[in-house]
């Protein structure tokens, strides 16, 4: 793997894309140089409900409309164009294709890190890639290392924390935020904001 591109993947439902995302992003890309960071909108999330999300279209273009004054920063249609059910370890394996073997630095929460054990071939997927968990300045670590302590005795050097100055945002939140006529500026990038404005996003329903 010497000398291999190093390239940050972020995945998400993205529903919206928001600032904290993007700082995760540069953090990661920053602190382990990478080449570029790739946002991978998901399909179909084996985690979520499918019929609460967005429609691919919006999600995809307000990731677009978030990266596009970052030149280290691109948006993958693979699992969009996929079709079913994406899992991580799948979208890996694509990617390790379509990249010519880079070394991939996955992106996640903390949080998800703690449920590592129970993604789809976990150690199918370190082997393929790292995977980098972000988190608070201060945040212990203990739970994480508890909870993935068997796969850490065997792919320790693939599973990395990195505490960076995240924004504490989520996607829930922001959609609730729009749904009662609150504002989300300064949470999302001023595109996807004006995006969802003119797309009516996240409002509430007219009762009939």
């Amino acid at each position: 793997m010497a000398g291999a591109r190093r390239i940050g993947v972020m995945g998400g439902t993205f529903d919206p894309i928001h600032n904290g995302h993007l700082a995760a992003a540069e953090a990661v890309r920053e602190a382990y140089e990478l080449e570029q960071v790739i946002f991978v909108p998901a399909g179909i999330p084996p985690h979520k409900d499918s019929s609460e999300l967005s429609p691919a279209r919006d999600r995809y273009l307000m990731a677009l409309l978030a990266t596009l004054t970052n030149p280290f920063f691109e948006v993958s249609r693979i699992e969009l164009d996929a079709g079913g059910v994406n899992y991580t370890v799948d979208t890996a394996r694509r990617l390790q294709e379509e990249l010519d073997g880079a070394a991939l630095y996955f992106i996640v929460g903390a949080d998800m890190l703690l449920d590592l054990p129970n993604w789809r071939e976990p150690e199918r997927l370190l082997e393929l890639c790292s995977v980098v968990g972000v988190t608070r300045p201060g945040v212990s670590h203990r739970e994480a290392d508890e909870r993935v302590t068997e796969l850490l005795e065997v792919h320790g050097e693939r599973i990395q924390f990195l505490e960076a100055p995240t924004l504490d945002i989520s996607s829930s939140q922001i959609r609730a935020r729009v749904a009662a006529g609150r504002s989300i500026r300064y949470l999302v990038p001023e595109l996807v904001e004006d995006y969802i404005d003119r797309n009516g996003l996240y409002r509430k329903s007219e009762a009939p």
